[in-house]
């Protein structure tokens, strides 16, 4: 598939006209990368946005992500074509589990085969996860094989370091995508960030997103102000040294913010 940018526009939360300005200002920025879900409730207005846009198809990354409601037989790419109706488009880019089946009620080869078949019949140029732990890792791996998933997108940020999974998907070759990484906002009170960010010019969310870039993540903040989305972008251009990630990796406390209660068991 094409590359998965480093930097993504997350929609999670965006609703309505929310939605088509914060989508529209980012392509208008240089975003090329727009991360939505089937239970956003927002595809319609994340495909009008890229509608009115201008950018060419050819450009743009769109992700999609199956809801746990849509796993069971058929339903995933059934599912999966009401999507595409929603934005639009004829197919998208990245189509991703949202979460594994609450309870592992249905088997992770079930539900990853059949988005694989759905990549097969041209729905989607690339799959993945999401919210995946080892265990259900090691079980895609077995069901599709690592060089089929293209992304895991789990949640990352410095209060959240999620060292285990890192390390196993770096053994396995799968690349990572880091949703929340601000964590709210709650990372940017950090006295540590805030003393990095002040020695660099920068902002405290700059700081955070470059330390998951420079582990060779991916991210994809949300933001409806213009502002900034501009200023997230220019995080790229941010160069932490040594000490700093060692004092970032030092605010690891497990802080997780996505924790629903169909979430699996944690590693």
């Amino acid at each position: 598939m094409k590359f998965i940018p480093a930097f993504g526009l997350g929609t999670f939360r965006l609703k309505d006209r929310v939605a088509i300005d914060s989508v529209r200002t980012g392509l208008e920025l240089g975003y090329r990368h727009i991360d939505t879900a089937q239970i956003y409730g927002n595809e319609a207005e994340v495909g009008q946005a890229i509608a009115a846009s201008g950018v060419a198809r050819d450009e743009l990354i769109v992700t999609t992500k199956i809801w746990t409601e849509n796993l069971g037989s058929g339903r995933v790419i059934a599912s999966l074509r009401e999507s595409l109706r929603r934005l639009g488009l004829e197919r998208v880019d990245l189509a991703l589990i949202h979460w594994p089946s609450p309870g592992d009620e249905l088997p992770v080869t079930q539900y990853l085969g059949e988005l694989l078949q759905a990549k097969r019949l041209g729905l989607t140029a690339a799959i993945g996860v999401s919210n995946f732990t080892i265990a259900h890792l090691r079980q895609a791996i077995d069901a599709v094989g690592a060089d089929e998933i293209a992304t895991h997108q789990v949640e990352i940020h410095p209060l959240l370091q999620n060292r285990r999974l890192v390390d196993f998907t770096r053994q396995q070759g799968i690349h990572l995508t880091a949703y929340m990484p601000l964590a709210y906002g709650k990372v940017l009170a950090e006295p540590a960030i805030q003393r990095i960010a002040a020695a660099h010019g920068a902002s405290p969310a700059q700081v955070a997103l470059a330390w998951s870039l420079q582990q060779g993540h991916a991210v994809i903040p949300s933001s409806t102000r213009r502002e900034n989305l501009a200023a997230n972008l220019a995080a790229a251009e941010l160069r932490l040294s040594a000490e700093d990630m060692a004092a970032i990796a030092g605010l690891e406390r497990g802080e997780r913010v996505a924790n629903p209660g169909f979430a699996p068991r944690w590693d």
